[in-house]
């Protein structure tokens, strides 16, 4: 663990401020659930706390049978990062942040498609949006639970001029779909 300096008194309704620079640091948004952990040396640890995470072999069977039934490139994302995948490496995806492109498909309740026609969106779906994206076309599903979106079903292909059409569109669709009435329960 690592000491930041920033000392914090708590109010007298127990609450604490993070400070910002934490807060942009983490990724931590308004709204975010923090899970609280304590141990025997009385430290208190805050986390990050994603419901699509804790999914854990859920997760990577809605991946898979995603990635049967196209052949395609699939992974769930969390608000932050990738959480599963199917039809490629593991280690080249899982933890990697998510791009812009993906945030704004969640922030606006939408999915979101993109041939090789149309593939205009600046940035890359994962991580640093200085990069290119490596998709050629790809499908983004928000999974939205009570209103919230809480992360979201990516269909891709590298592939050079395949394109994407109802298929792979109701497919993530009907994934994120799923999940989501599944987290409501």
């Amino acid at each position: 663990m690592k000491a930041t300096g920033i000392v914090r008194r708590i109010d007298e309704l127990g609450r604490i401020v993070i400070p910002i620079e934490i807060r942009r640091t983490m990724n931590i948004r308004e709204g975010d659930p923090l899970e609280i952990f304590v141990d025997r040396e009385g430290e208190v640890i805050l986390k990050k706390y994603s419901a699509i995470a804790e999914l854990g072999e859920f997760a990577q069977a809605i991946v898979e049978s995603v990635f049967e039934s196209c052949g395609h490139l699939t992974m769930l994302t969390d608000r932050d990062e990738v959480v599963a995948v199917a039809g490629g490496a593991a280690r080249e995806y899982v933890g990697k942040r998510i791009g812009e492109v993906v945030i704004r498909a969640m922030d606006d309740r939408q999915t979101l498609q993109f041939t090789p026609e149309e593939h205009r969106h600046p940035g890359s779906i994962l991580g640093d949006d200085s990069e290119k994206c490596f998709f050629s076309s790809e499908v983004i599903a928000p999974v939205i639970v009570g209103g919230d979106p809480l992360g979201t079903i990516i269909v891709g292909t590298k592939e050079a001029g395949v394109p994407f059409g109802e298929l792979e569109l109701k497919l993530a669709e009907t994934a994120a779909g799923f999940l989501s009435r599944h987290m409501e329960e």
